[in-house]
C-alpha cells in the first residue's frame, strides 16, 4: 500500500477540470468550494486510481466518491449499472442515493437504492428498468446478485463507503462475495474513518496499489463540539435531561441510547415533556424509518431519540446538539455519535450523562480523543444517591409517529 499522503486543497471545482455539465450540477447544488477530502479525492479518482480515503464524517465524502464517477460517465454507456455503492444502514444508502440524484450531471443517469425492509419486488423491479448507479447494504445486493436481479458485469466503479462501520457489524464475508462477483479491472475506491486490520486487509486483497489519502485530525474530534458531561446518577438522567434541553434550546438533537427497550422508555417519557420528539431504533419497519428521518431533515421533528444502530445513518446538517443520554460502551462509537454535529465546519454541542460506576469509561474516552472533556453542573442534580433500577418498559406497544403515538396490534416491527 502507498505511503499515507496529505494534498493540499485546490482552489475550486472548477480547477479539477471537471466535464461542464457537472460543474453546472454543483452549482445547481450551490457546491462552491471543495472540502479537503473532495479536493484530495477527487483528481486522482478522476484519473482512475484505487483511492482509500480517511476522514471523520459530516466533511463530504459522498460528494467526493460520486464526482469522479460521474466525471467520466457518459449518457452513451448504456444501463448498466456502472457503479455500485455499498453502505452500512439503509438510512445511509437512503441518502447516498438522494445526494447522488442532486449530483447528477444528466437527469437521465439513474440511481436506485437497494436494502432490507422494502418490497424487494418494488426495488427487483427498479433495477431492472436500468440504472447506472446502484447504492445499497451488501445483505440486499448479494441477494439481488444471487436471483440474477443485479448484473455486475459492466460495473467499472465499486465503492465501500463507511467500510469500518460495514465491518464492525458483520458485513466483511458479504463484501467480499459481492467483490469477488465484480470485474477485476474495476475502479475500487473505500472511504472510512478509521483504518482498522480487517478494513487493512481488505484494502490488500482487493484493490490495486491504492492512494491512502488521510485527512484525519490528529485528534479524533473537531475543534468545533463543545463537549461537556454530568456525572448523574441513573435514576435522575430523565429530570436532568429536561433541565438541560430547557437550558440549551437546541435548534435540533439527537439523543443517544444505548438500547432499544431504553430508547422507547425515554421516548414515552419525554413526549409528555417536550414537543416534536421522535424515536428511531433497528426493530422499526423501513418505511417508518424513512418518514421519521423525512421528517427530521425538514424540521418537523426537533429532537430524535436513536440507537447506534441508527445513528450512523443520520446525516442532517442542522443538528446542533449531541446527547449521550446513555454513554457508549465502544469509545469510537462517541466519536461518530458527536460527529452527527459541528457538520461541514458548523458549530455544535455534545454532552454525556456519565453514571458514577462510569468514571473509567469517561477517562478511556478521554485518552482515545486526547482531550479532555469539561465537567457541567446544574445544582440539585449531583450524583450520590444509589442506583435505582430501570424502569420497567410500558406494557402497550406504541410506535413513535413525530411526537404523538399509534398504538400497534399487528406484529412486533
Amino acid at each position: 500500500m502507498s505511503p499515507v499522503e496529505i494534498v493540499e486543497p485546490t482552489s475550486g471545482f472548477h480547477s479539477m477540470s471537471l466535464t461542464p455539465s457537472l460543474l453546472e450540477a454543483l452549482t445547481r447544488a450551490a457546491y462552491h468550494q471543495p472540502t479537503p477530502i473532495q479536493a484530495a479525492l477527487i483528481p486522482p479518482a478522476c484519473e482512475g486510481r484505487d483511492v482509500i480515503g480517511q476522514a471523520q464524517t459530516g466533511t463530504g465524502k459522498t460528494a467526493a466518491f460520486l464526482l469522479p464517477f460521474y466525471h467520466n460517465w457518459s449518457a452513451e454507456d448504456g444501463a448498466g449499472p456502472q457503479a455500485l455503492v455499498l453502505c452500512p444502514t439503509r438510512e445511509l444508502a437512503v441518502q447516498v442515493r438522494d445526494e447522488a440524484r442532486k449530483l447528477r450531471p444528466d437527469p437521465h443517469c439513474r440511481v436506485v437504492a437497494i436494502y432490507g425492509g422494502q418490497r424487494l419486488r418494488q426495488q427487483a423491479a427498479e433495477v431492472r428498468k436500468g440504472c447506472h448507479i446502484a447504492v445499497g447494504t451488501p445483505g440486499r445486493v448479494l441477494d439481488f446478485l444471487k436471483r440474477g436481479i443485479l448484473n455486475t458485469s459492466r460495473l467499472r466503479y465499486i465503492v465501500l463507503d463507511e467500510a469500518d462501520r460495514m465491518l464492525d457489524i458483520g458485513f466483511r464475508p458479504d463484501i467480499e462475495r459481492i467483490l469477488r462477483q465484480c470485474p477485476s479491472d474495476r475502479q475500487t475506491m473505500l472511504l472510512s474513518a478509521t483504518l482498522p486490520e480487517p478494513v487493512l486487509r481488505l484494502t490488500g486483497r482487493y484493490m490495486r496499489d491504492p492512494l491512502n489519502i488521510n485527512i484525519t485530525p490528529e485528534n479524533l474530534t473537531v475543534e468545533n463540539i463543545r463537549q461537556s458531561y454530568f456525572t448523574v446518577d441513573e435514576d435522575r438522567k430523565f429530570d436532568l435531561l429536561v433541565r438541560v434541553l430547557e437550558r440549551e434550546q437546541p435548534r435540533q438533537s439527537i439523543i443517544f441510547c444505548q438500547r432499544k427497550r431504553g430508547s422507547e422508555v425515554l421516548f414515552q417519557r419525554l413526549k409528555e415533556t417536550v414537543r416534536r420528539v421522535s424515536m428511531m431504533h433497528g426493530d422499526l419497519n423501513q418505511p417508518l424509518r424513512e418518514r421519521i428521518m423525512t421528517a427530521f431533515r425538514e424540521r418537523k421533528i426537533i429532537h430524535l431519540i436513536a440507537t447506534d444502530v441508527v445513528g450512523r445513518g443520520i446525516d442532517v446538517t442542522g443538528i446542533s446538539h449531541i446527547f449521550n443520554y446513555d454513554l457508549p460502551e465502544d469509545v469510537e462509537n462517541y466519536v461518530h455519535r458527536i460527529g452527527r454535529t459541528g457538520r461541514m465546519g458548523a458549530d455544535g454541542v455534545a454532552i454525556s450523562f456519565v453514571t458514577p460506576e462510569q468514571g473509567e469509561l469517561l477517562t478511556n474516552i478521554e485518552n482515545t480523543i486526547n482531550k479532555l472533556i469539561e465537567a457541567d453542573r446544574i445544582e440539585g442534580f449531583e450524583a450520590f444517591a444509589p442506583r435505582a433500577k430501570p424502569e420497567a418498559m410500558p406494557a402497550k406497544k406504541y410506535v413513535p409517529v413525530f411526537g404523538r403515538t399509534v398504538r400497534k396490534y399487528s406484529r412486533r416491527l
